[in-house]
């Protein structure tokens, strides 16, 4: 069997060490944060419907779904010592991507340009993300386990927390009234048709933080170098395959893992389903949501809105009651985005205190219990939202949706990484990412017409629906057990 990790006992590594291989998670999550928050809003600015924005967004699945698997059994059987090892290369490639994507992405002239960005920005993110997950699980041993994932988590929330504030900070800073904006159909920067200048400056400072915090960890922190064995066996494969085997053999490696997955990861998927769906929808949905519940925005006001954009567009004459509205319209889109902002921004910074302090919890209950917890709370949250006519007293349900997305974000990896083997962990991980995007594909091609014939075109009822959807997630949860150690793992 092809044994890529040295098969010495993984030693325990210290606080700062375990920090220091995490810090880049902190570059992949504020791009995620961007995307969670920002992007949607940005193809409204562009003019997509939000009964769109479901397909619109069909870029994350899809890529996640072929770019991490992929990239997971590529690098179980990669060793580049002058490039940093096994996973590091793919990462840093990730981040430099990605940080390229995130400069550009405000510049976005027209709404196919951004949707196009997104798919390249996806790539990136994808890339950087799962070797990453298995570079952790490679670096860990049982004992340190669950605590390196929840450190993980901890620059979840932080790389997050960061990124929505940013947005909530700038628009406040840099935001430009609708008496002093251009005019509607003006050449001029600032105008309706186009995105915010303040929300550049978010999509700068995230291009930033992606390849400074990942080529942190690419320089702290070293891989564990194959045996002398597992790399002269990696060298014979090499030699003894050819180009064509080369391509298949990732997919071979997927088939094969996909066949003999653990039953606990089996269970995890029906969890995921209803968990990631809802995510989904939430992400695209609660800025829309915000417009209607806080600021009264309805679904007459967008198509007026839709009607006057389409005529400025066109060369036709916009009167002067029109043009005020659709001004107003937008200061109070970009006060929604805002306030998602800082509604996302403060549900991560509780992920980032909470993160580490999940780790006695889940060794004292269980992690199963946790991670139904976490569920419950989530979905109590998304429950509540639309019933809360006060921007400020929004933050409270975020406080049970951030320990909930701490919970998420670390503990269901602790538990597969317990129950797969070793040299497959790059796969597995590829393979547990398959779990999170397929629901969210089926969102993106099922959501359009489920909010636009079901739930009335109305946000509200989307942002409810996942409410119900994660309150599945944690029944279906009880059926993994209490906890998971390494004699359950399933061997080829």
């Amino acid at each position: 069997m092809n044994k890529i990790l040295s098969a010495l006992k993984k030693p325990n590594l210290s606080f700062w060490q375990i920090w220091n291989m995490n810090v880049g998670f902190f570059g992949i999550q504020f791009s995620f944060g961007l995307q969670q928050t920002a992007i949607n809003p940005i193809f409204s600015f562009l003019g997509a419907d939000h009964a769109d924005l479901p397909l619109l967004n069909l870029a994350g699945p899809v890529t996640g779904l072929l770019i991490q698997p992929i990239i997971g059994a590529i690098s179980d059987k990669t060793w580049l010592p002058k490039w940093g090892g096994r996973r590091k290369p793919f990462f840093l490639i990730g981040a430099v991507l990605g940080s390229i994507c995130l400069f550009a992405f405000p510049f976005s002239p027209e709404l196919w340009f951004a949707v196009g960005l997104l798919w390249i920005l996806d790539v990136a993110n994808n890339t950087a993300m799962e070797p990453y997950r298995a570079f952790v699980g490679d670096k860990l041993n049982d004992d340190q386990i669950t605590f390196g994932y929840q450190m993980q988590s901890l620059f979840v929330g932080a790389g997050i927390t960061i990124a929505n504030f940013s947005l909530f900070m700038f628009q406040d800073w840099f935001g430009v009234p609708a008496d002093q904006s251009a005019a509607l159909c003006s050449t001029a920067t600032e105008t309706i048709s186009n995105i915010p200048t303040w929300v550049y400056y978010s999509f700068f400072l995230g291009a930033i933080a992606s390849v400074g915090s990942i080529s942190w960890s690419v320089w702290k922190t070293p891989e564990i170098p194959p045996s002398d064995e597992a790399l002269a066996e990696l060298k014979r494969e090499k030699r003894e395959s050819d180009f064509i085997d080369r391509i298949q053999e990732p997919f071979a490696e997927i088939i094969g893992a996909l066949g003999r997955m653990p039953k606990m990861m089996q269970k995890l998927a029906a969890v995921y389903f209803f968990q990631w769906y809802a995510l989904f929808v939430y992400w695209q949905f609660i800025t829309p949501m915000l417009r209607n519940s806080i600021y009264g925005i309805t679904e007459k006001d967008n198509q007026r809105f839709e009607g006057i954009m389409e005529a400025c567009r066109s060369g036709g004459i916009v009167g002067t009651g029109d043009t005020a509205f659709a001004q107003n319209f937008q200061m109070v889109s970009e006060q929604a985005l805002a306030q998602t902002g800082l509604m996302n921004g403060t549900y991560n910074f509780v992920t980032m205190i909470v993160a580490l302090a999940l780790v006695p919890f889940a060794k004292k209950y269980g992690s199963r219990n946790v991670y139904v917890m976490s569920l419950v709370f989530t979905g109590i949250a998304m429950l509540s939202m639309p019933y809360i006519k006060n921007e400020y007293a929004l933050l409270i349900p975020m406080i049970l949706f951030g320990i909930g997305w701490a919970a998420m974000m670390g503990i269901p990896y602790a538990m597969v990484s317990k129950v797969i083997p070793e040299e497959k962990r790059g796969v597995y991980m590829g393979i547990v990412n398959m779990m999170i995007v397929i629901p969210m594909l089926i969102q993106t091609v099922t959501f359009g017409p489920i909010i636009k014939n079901l739930l009335g075109n109305d946000a509200i009822n989307a942002i409810l629906l996942g409410g119900v959807f994660f309150i599945i997630a944690a029944v279906l949860a009880l059926r993994l057990k209490r906890s998971y150690s390494s004699d359950e793992i399933k061997m080829n």
